[in-house]
């Protein structure tokens, strides 16, 4: 049986983490993990984790916020480690580091979050379309979104440096969408989860923490991303629960 292979950016914790296990349980798929620091603790534990037969994991350096890091991560899939194609990519990796009122944002807030969240994900969609088209099954390209993107679902808490970055990330999954008539991209809303940084925003809003755990989030995006066609899910944004959102 031929390898599916995997990328997932931001593969080293929170929900990168959690879809990176999900997919290597999974029989004769390659599964790439993309990180910022090769040298962390939770990227180096990487190649222990669990695997079924005939899967393997590739763990390669990716930074988000750098545009040339998603084409130097394209030339080491092929250059050193011989993938000649992708099956899925999960623009995963993001930030999320101040929440201001729009009054008090400052143009650097906005810029940092926008640089990281959006332009990363279009430099990293640019990077891996060629390996995409050479996929033989179904290619897909999907990236996590949040609900501080929305415009009708808006959360009613103070967002405008997070916010207005994933609300350009919904934008390009519907544009990259039509453009590819062979590529089905959408936009996956995970839930208010408790990661790290989900928590931390939580905590910042006066909650204990997130509300919807890691566990319930990750098994509900793996079943989206491998059940998703482009028919049903193409140019969308998708809950981790499998609802259509509006935007």
């Amino acid at each position: 049986m031929s390898q599916t292979v995997v990328l997932i950016t931001g593969g080293n914790r929170g929900l990168g983490l959690g879809l990176v296990k999900s997919f290597l349980l999974q029989s004769n798929y390659t599964v790439i993990s993309a990180n910022r620091d090769l040298s962390h603790t939770t990227s180096k534990a990487l190649s222990d984790l669990p695997k079924a037969e005939g899967s393997n994991i590739v763990v390669l350096k990716y930074d988000a916020g750098v545009e040339q890091d998603a084409f130097n991560l394209v030339k080491d899939i092929k250059d050193k480690h011989g993938i000649d194609h992708l099956d899925i990519v999960v623009a995963n990796a993001g930030i999320s580091k101040s929440y201001p009122l729009v009054k008090d944002v400052r143009r650097v807030d906005i810029q940092q979050h926008i640089d990281v969240n959006a332009y990363g994900m279009v430099f990293l969609y640019q990077a891996t379309r060629e390996l995409l088209q050479k996929s033989t099954k179904k290619p897909i390209f999907v990236t996590i979104g949040s609900g501080a993107g929305s415009l009708g679902r808006q959360p009613p808490v103070p967002n405008a440096a997070y916010g207005p970055s994933k609300t350009i990330v919904n934008w390009y999954g519907v544009r990259i969408n039509a453009e590819e008539e062979w590529l089905n991209t959408f936009v996956l809303d995970p839930g208010f989860v408790q990661t790290d940084m989900g928590n931390a925003a939580a905590q910042f809003f006066g909650m204990s923490e997130a509300p919807v755990t890691v566990e319930d989030s990750v098994s509900g995006l793996f079943k989206v991303i491998t059940t998703a066609t482009k028919e049903t899910h193409g140019g969308k944004v998708v809950s981790y629960n499998g609802d259509i959102l509006s935007f």
